[in-house]
């Protein structure tokens, strides 16, 4: 049976990639050295979202199919399209 195979070429081969081909043993910082390790130390860990200036309320609210269908129709940010004109009606 002939089959055509291309050659099994390794990643980190400089010369199939030149000399950009990385090489994980040579080119990875060490990072359990003294200085990744205070570097890593000063790192603020944040997790999640960022909290927003005026954080939401999220509640229940019935409101007629024909009014969610209106605001889904126009696409994504419909519940933000009807706390903006809730925020009309309201006058804020």
């Amino acid at each position: 049976m002939n089959v055509n195979k291309t050659p099994i070429v390794h990643p980190y081969d400089p010369d199939t990639y030149g000399d950009a081909a990385f090489d994980p043993v040579d080119d990875a910082p060490d990072l359990s050295t003294p200085y990744w390790i205070e570097q890593f130390s000063k790192v603020k860990v944040q997790r999640g979202r960022p909290l927003a200036a005026a954080t939401k309320i999220s509640t229940t609210i019935r409101l007629d199919p024909e009014v969610i269908a209106h605001f889904k129709a126009e696409g994504p940010g419909w519940q933000s399209r009807i706390n903006e004109a809730l925020r009309k009606a309201a006058g804020l």
